[in-house]
């Protein structure tokens, strides 16, 4: 069976309608304890965005103690949970139109994503995607923390032979090209164009997709 491996923050799921309060809530949360005086770096955050979190807070928070950064996470990703779960986030559109045309066609979704399991499952909870898609995988199930490794376990779990790796930063890009598979760049929020231009294909809406398979996929 052919498969599809999406990544989550920023292809699938529209991060920024809930990252700026999440980012704000924790940042307060930091300034009322007196361990932070500065700006919220939301900017500095989205630049970031795509690498797994212990490289996020390291980047955020230099300063801080690795127990004090898994604290600050932890304080974040509930806030980022209690915002979906209140339907502050949004789906990219036609996610779920593109998600059932590729399972008539015979196609298997997969989600690999840097985020951790309880906020993909809260996403994947409220936007109901297990009716289409067949696993949700999560970086914290690799030692490494590499998406490359992580879409490598993914297809040596389903045996998968044939696949394609969507996503908009240069570890989704580099997970496919690191697995001999296609990469298509979604040209969105975050998206970079020196990390685009090294795709095999760059989408500008998820609707595109069906039909750019269609192509490279018979």
């Amino acid at each position: 069976m052919k498969s599809v491996i999406f990544d989550m923050d920023g292809t699938l799921f529209q991060t920024n309608k809930i990252l700026e309060v999440a980012l704000e809530d924790t940042f307060n949360h930091l300034a009322s304890v007196g361990q932070w005086e500065d700006a919220i770096p939301l900017d500095k955050f989205r630049e970031i965005m795509g690498v797994p979190l212990p490289e996020v807070w390291a980047t955020l928070l230099p300063n801080h103690s690795i127990e004090g950064r898994e604290q600050i996470n932890d304080y974040f990703q509930k806030s980022l949970v209690e915002n979906i779960n209140s339907g502050k986030g949004a789906l990219y559109p036609n996610v779920e139109q593109v998600f059932a045309h590729l399972v008539n066609s015979g196609f298997s979704i997969f989600i690999a994503s840097n985020g951790v399991p309880a906020y993909l499952n809260a996403i994947v909870d409220y936007y109901q995607l297990d009716n289409w898609v067949s696993e949700t995988f999560s970086i914290e199930q690799i030692e490494s923390y590499s998406k490359s490794d992580l879409v490598q376990h993914i297809l040596h779990t389903y045996e998968i032979k044939e696949a394609v790796v969507v996503g908009d930063r240069i570890s989704d890009i580099k997970a496919a090209k690191d697995n001999r598979l296609t990469a298509v760049g979604c040209h969105f929020d975050f998206a970079k164009e020196e990390e685009l231009s090294q795709a095999d294909y760059v989408i500008y809406d998820l609707m595109e997709l069906h039909h750019l398979l269609s192509r490279i996929c018979m």
